[in-house]
Parts: structure tokens; C-alpha cells; sequence
């Protein structure tokens, strides 16, 4: 989104290789007009005492919405961080269904709720299918864990369109009050909403590691139980862990701390919905709010411009790229946490872990901007791809010790990097190349990416490490391939034109070819 933002000053169609759509034009006209009319108008600029209470409501809100995020994705993220762990393949399988909601929720839903309940009550609700979920962790059986983690799913894609349009709208108001390029401001609040947010792994994971930890016993492995982990794990074949079981002979941590770890983050979550009802002012009591895209298309209209902007070559090249994206978010949530560190230390040491993971993601998410500037992108893309290629060749021949405690951190902090690369990078990506089609090219970002979280989850239960590793190569290789070629085509002038100045869709050149 933020990137998006970057480029509605460009033609498009004509500036950059994106396809040009009437819409779009219409829409960045009015940003140019917004923009244009500030003009000459410094930050400085002399505000009425009405003026500087709206510019405070907004730096509100925004703090409001980034702290309603923080506690729902703290308790969310460090929940499904564990399912692999606690609920092994029912939990895993509910994720595979959670992910597959989310793909049918991007085409369908998030127009249809934002146009009944607008953004603010949009969210609120939307956080409150994420509680359904956690209420489920009560009683995690197949048939409460997957209908609420559809649920979750369907809610997913309501809640993040209408948070980046509520961030996009109030930007553009602050930037009218302001006198600053709109742009700079949008970037700005998505990099506060961000600070917050990348945190929400780290406290979290300090959460669970510090209620899954009372009680620990140290348990001596056999060589036959250290060999079944790593490489060699397959989540479907039982394993022995370090906090093994309760009274009735149930795998896992005792069922008091599952309930603790519950209450703790279902309290967390519907809060966040309270805090937005309460706290959040609604769109509607901002002036002159320049329209920020949600209400551009219908579900029908973004679902036909999400897969005809599959069209425009550059899409078909980064689908590979955005796939890998969640497929490497899977498979360390999954099969890592499973794998490798439940298996080999227990699950009470995955959210220590995961708090490693978290801290160098945010960390380097918020540095990377600063190394792209002077390293440029094809290095920062490069440096990922070399990263994640150790990293797997690492996990192909490292055998999960209890005693290697060190290396179960080092790997996650390395991960952490290369994932802040892909993340935002990624994302970048996408609104430098598609300028003038954020809608249908983010659209397509976000389906992409949930099919790479489905296949990570829906493989987890049917096949074992090795085989999901293989899939993680040949992803990364294929994506990688895919950007390279991108970049390329960039330096040779863009992809072919039209004489209006449009790229040339990819069918159309093909017949051209024929």
C-alpha cells in the first residue's frame, strides 16, 4: 500500500509498465487535483483551532487502530504460531481451511461489507471472527477448530482493506490540513501502523513461552527420537514431547495451560474490538475526506480486474515470488515450530524462538528502506534469495540437538531477515510496477500469497519436511527467475506498448506472435 500510494503522481500506462484503466485515471486525477491544490502550502501553515483539534483526532485514530491491531495479532499470531505444536494435525488442517476462507474472502467480500458497514465497523467485526478462533483453542477439536477458523478467514480480508483505506483517507485529510504531498503522509501512518505491528510476534510468543514454561522437566531424548526431527519430521507421526502429557495420556502441555494461554489472548482480541467501537471515530466525521479507493469497484468488478490483470506480463512473472512469500511464512510457523524446535526443545521454547524471529524482522523492516536506497533493489532481492538458499541448505543437514540451542535461534534470526526482505520488498515491488492498479494489483498480491499459505498448511498434514523443503526450493528458484526477468525487461525498455501508450496484454501478443 505504501508504494501504491508512492505512484499516484505517474501516468499509467505511460510513466510505467502497468495497464491503464479509466477508473484508475479518474481516481488519480483526483489525487493530483488534491495534491495540486495544496501546492505552495507549507507544513507550517497557520491552522484554526478546529483544524488542529482534526489533525489531533487523526494521529488518534491512527494510534488507536495500530494498538487495537497490536492486541489482536498478539494473541492471533502467537495461536496459529502453535497450532503445529499443541493441536498437531487438527490444528494444522484448521489453518489449511483458515487460509483457503481468507483466498474466496479476498475476491468477494471486502467491498461488499465496507459499502454496508464502512470501514470503522468493518474492522470491529472483522476482529471478532478472529476471537471466534481463539475461543475454539477451549475445546480444539476437528469440528470446533475448522468452521471458526472459516470464519477467521472470511473475516481476514475485510479487516486489512479496510484498515489500509482508513489509513489512505485520513492521510489524505491530514496532508489537506497539512499542506504536505499526500504521499508522504500515507507513507508515514502505514510506518507507524507497521512499528506496531511487528511487534505483535514478540509479545506474544513472551506470553506463551512464559505460561508453557511452568512445569518444564528436563526429558532426555533417544537417538531414535532426535533422528525423527528436522529433515526427517512428519507432523502426522507421533512424537514424544518435553512437556508430554496430562492424566488421561493426552500429548502436549497440560490442558490448564492451554486454558490459560486461551483466556489470556481471547481477552486480548475482544478488546481490540472494543477498543476500535469505542475509540475509533468513523470516516464520516472527518471533512473533505478525499476518496482513498475502497469504494472504486464492486466484489464483482475487483474480482474481474484481479484475474484480467493477470493478463499484463509482469503479474504472470511475480505470481511465483508472491506464493514463495507465504509459503516461507508457512513453513516456519508450521514446520518449524514443529519440526525443529518443538521437537528438538520442546514446545515451551517456541515462543522464545519466535520472539528471536519477530525482533529481527522489525528491526530490519524498518532499516531496509535506508539499504534499498544505497544498495538499490536488485541487490536487497538478491541478499534474500542468498539468505533464505543457506538457511535451506542449513536445515537439510542440521540435526535439532537439545544441546544446539544457540543454532535454533540463529536460524529463526536469519529467516527473520530474509522475510522482512520478501515482505516488504514484495510489496514494493507491486506499486512501482503496477502504478494507476492498486486495487487489482494488491488484489492479486494478497490471493497469491494465501494460496502459498494454503499449500504450506494443506501440505503440513499429507507430507513430511524433506518434501516440503524440495517445494520451498523450487518456489524460490522459479520466483526468483521470475523477478530477474522483470528486471531485465525493465532495463530494456518495459514490456511492449500500445501507440496509446498501454502495456500490451500477454495474450494479445501472442496472437501478435501467431
Amino acid at each position: 500500500m505504501e508504494a501504491c500510494g508512492m505512484a499516484k503522481n505517474e501516468r499509467p500506462g505511460v510513466d510505467n509498465p502497468a495497464f491503464s484503466g479509466e477508473e484508475d485515471d479518474q481516481h488519480n486525477g483526483s489525487v493530483k487535483k488534491e495534491v495540486a491544490g495544496e501546492a505552495g502550502k507549507t507544513s507550517g501553515k497557520d491552522l484554526t483551532s478546529e483544524e488542529k483539534k482534526e489533525k489531533f483526532l487523526i494521529m488518534k485514530n491512527i494510534v488507536v487502530i495500530s494498538i487495537a491491531f497490536t492486541f489482536l495479532f498478539t494473541s492471533y499470531n502467537s495461536m496459529s504460531n502453535l497450532q503445529s505444536s499443541i493441536n498437531k494435525v487438527d490444528g494444522t488442517a484448521s489453518l489449511t481451511v483458515l487460509y483457503g476462507a481468507f483466498v474466496f474472502s479476498c475476491c468477494f467480500l471486502p467491498s461488499w461489507l465496507l459499502s454496508l458497514l464502512k470501514e470503522k465497523y468493518t474492522i470491529a467485526l472483522s476482529m471478532l471472527c478472529y476471537s471466534s478462533y481463539i475461543a475454539a483453542q477451549f475445546y480444539p477439536e476437528i469440528y470446533t477448530l475448522v468452521p471458526t477458523a472459516f470464519i477467521l478467514g472470511l473475516g481476514a480480508a475485510p479487516l486489512w482493506a479496510s484498515k489500509c483505506i482508513y489509513l489512505t483517507k485520513v492521510g489524505l485529510r491530514y496532508a489537506s490540513l497539512v499542506g504536505e504531498n499526500s504521499d508522504v503522509i500515507i507513507t508515514k501512518f502505514f510506518g507507524i501502523f507497521f512499528m506496531f505491528f511487528q511487534f505483535t510476534q514478540v509479545w506474544g510468543s513472551l506470553i506463551a513461552s512464559s505460561v508453557l514454561s511452568v512445569g518444564v522437566e528436563e526429558v532426555n531424548r533417544t537417538e531414535a527420537e532426535i533422528l525423527s526431527c528436522g529433515y526427517n519430521f512428519c507432523i502426522s507421526e507421533p512424537t514424544r514431547e518435553l512437556n508430554s502429557s496430562d492424566s488421561s495420556g493426552r500429548e502436549g502441555p497440560p490442558l490448564w495451560q492451554i486454558y490459560t494461554l486461551a483466556s489470556i489472548f481471547l481477552l486480548c482480541s475482544l478488546l481490540s474490538s472494543v477498543v476500535v467501537i469505542i475509540f475509533v471515530d468513523p470516516i464520516s466525521s472527518f471533512k473533505e475526506v478525499v476518496g482513498g479507493g475502497g469504494e472504486g469497484k464492486s466484489s464483482l468488478q475487483l474480482l474481474v480486474a484481479t484475474f484480467n490483470h493477470l493478463r499484463h506480463p509482469y503479474q504472470l512473472l511475480i505470481v511465483p515470488l508472491t506464493i514463495w512469500s507465504g509459503l516461507e511464512q508457512g513453513f516456519l510457523t508450521a514446520d518449524y515450530t514443529a519440526g525443529y524446535v518443538s521437537c528438538g526443545l520442546g514446545v515451551h521454547m517456541v515462543g522464545y524462538v519466535i520472539v528471536c524471529y519477530g525482533v529481527c524482522d522489525a528491526l530490519c523492516s524498518m532499516g531496509l528502506s535506508s539499504v534499498v536506497k544505497v544498495l538499490g533493489r536488485v541487490p536487497v532481492f538478491t541478499l534474500g534469495f542468498l539468505i533464505n538458499v543457506a538457511l535451506i541448505v542449513a536445515l537439510v543437514y542440521w540435526r535439532p540437538l537439545p544441546d544446539d540451542v544457540a543454532w535454533f535461534f540463529v536460524i529463526v534470526g536469519f529467516w527473520g531477515v530474509s522475510d522482512a526482505i520478501w515482505q516488504t520488498q514484495i510489496n514494493a515491488l507491486y506499486g512501482v510496477i503496477f502504478p494507476g492498479q492498486c486495487e487489482a494489483a494488491f488484489s492479486n498480491y494478497r490471493l497469491w500469497e494465501s494460496i502459498g499459505f494454503f499449500i504450506s498448511y494443506a501440505c503440513s498434514t499429507a507430507i513430511c519436511v524433506d518434501v516440503k523443503i524440495t517445494i520451498l526450493i523450487i518456489f524460490l528458484v522459479v520466483g526468483m527467475t521470475g523477478y530477474y526477468t522483470i528486471e531485465i525487461i525493465q532495463r530494456m525498455g518495459g514490456p511492449k506498448k500500445d501507440k496509446d501508450g498501454s502495456v500490451i496484454p500477454l495474450d494479445q501478443l501472442i496472437v501478435r506472435e501467431l
